[in-house]
């Protein structure tokens, strides 16, 4: 386990001080892929490279294992660094080496015979996929080959987390695609806890089972991956997940108009279509004023803005419709206004019902 306690980091700069971090705290088990977001210059880096003391906080804890590794003098933080190993966006190969020797040389660092650390890094090509690139140069490879010569390089010394700063940002969809199998794979089969660095919510949407997301050095919302999809609270979250939600999906709506919003968190993708189904059985043809959804293992996560046509007695027939169906919250923010006297209204008003 790894705990961030009140994690913060100061630098000072020919413009003045920089806060980079500010008082993060965040637990991440054994075994997890965890996903670190936000935009350029929100600290993600920084955080990463405090995680194995490449930077010092300035204040706070990074403890592994019971251990605060801030306590530990230069030459233990080595050792655990063979422990808590790291890729980067630019690979970080030594171009005037083979990949075997690349791969080698973190066993060199620690006196491991020759022999037996070619004989490790033999068998690390063949975990990554390239048992035949031992000979070759980084230079001859492409950038997903390179990244995974760098992976198994990480993977020399038997790690017990595994950290990827901006792993995939430098190569394709594809590449991508295929380098987070890879690092899904490590973690399962070597039990390795992943700590994935990005700026991509596709990353972790694809890869990770919780996420933390930071905006100006500050984790602003954090949990499972599921429920960040489903219902993104924070501004930032909302930007990175849904674009069109941060930017006000609200804008879609006019005076006098009732309005409902579903939240899908993890409903079937399979299911019966519900706009249409509640159209055919309730006779409520609901206009869809905007959708951002994604499917996630065969489950749709995500909103979805509906105008709700005639007086609140529709209203509340939509309501009580979509709020039978599973795995999708119901809110209800009611601008309907050509009946004064009609309290109907009232009586659905502000609701939140759960399907």
């Amino acid at each position: 386990m790894i705990e961030l306690r009140n994690l913060s980091k100061h630098f000072t700069t020919a413009d003045g001080p920089v806060d980079a971090l500010k008082h993060v705290s965040l637990t991440i088990n054994d075994g997890d892929i965890y996903g670190i977001i936000g935009m350029s210059g929100a600290g993600k880096s920084t955080l990463v490279r405090c995680i194995n003391m490449l930077e010092r906080p300035t204040e706070g804890s990074v403890i592994w294992d019971g251990t605060d590794l801030g306590s530990l003098n230069k030459k233990e933080i080595q050792q655990v660094r063979h422990q808590i190993t790291m890729i980067f966006q630019s690979f970080n190969l030594l171009m005037q080496r083979t990949c075997l020797e690349n791969i080698m040389l973190p066993l060199k660092l620690i006196h491991m015979p020759k022999a037996k650390a070619k004989e490790r890094a033999q068998e690390l090509l063949e975990t990554v996929g390239l048992p035949d690139k031992a000979n070759s140069y980084p230079a001859q490879l492409s950038g997903g080959q390179q990244q995974r010569i760098a992976i198994a390089r990480a993977l020399a010394t038997e790690p017990k987390v595994l950290l990827c700063d901006e792993a995939t940002s430098a190569l394709d969809p594809k590449t991508t695609h295929s380098i987070l199998d890879l690092i899904r794979d490590i973690n399962r089969t070597m039990k390795i806890t992943v700590i994935v660095i990005t700026h991509q919510m596709s990353v972790v949407q694809e890869i990770c089972n919780r996420v933390a997301i930071l905006e100006n050095g500050t984790v602003v919302e954090e949990g499972d991956v599921s429920q960040i999809f489903s219902n993104p609270k924070a501004r930032a979250t909302k930007a990175l997940v849904f674009p069109d939600v941060a930017d006000g999906m609200d804008h879609y709506t006019m005076p006098n108009q009732q309005t409902v919003r579903l939240v899908f968190q993890g409903a079937e993708a399979t299911a019966k279509p519900v706009i249409a189904s509640m159209a055919i059985e309730c006779h409520i043809a609901a206009n869809i004023l905007s959708a951002t959804t994604r499917t996630l293992d065969g489950k749709i996560y995500g909103n979805m803005l509906l105008s709700i046509p005639g007086g609140p007695d529709e209203l509340a027939t939509a309501v009580k419709y979509l709020s039978k169906q599973p795995s999708v919250t119901v809110q209800v923010d009611v601008e309907y206004k050509s009946a004064p006297e009609n309290d109907a209204a009232d009586s659905v008003g502000e609701v939140e019902a759960n399907g």
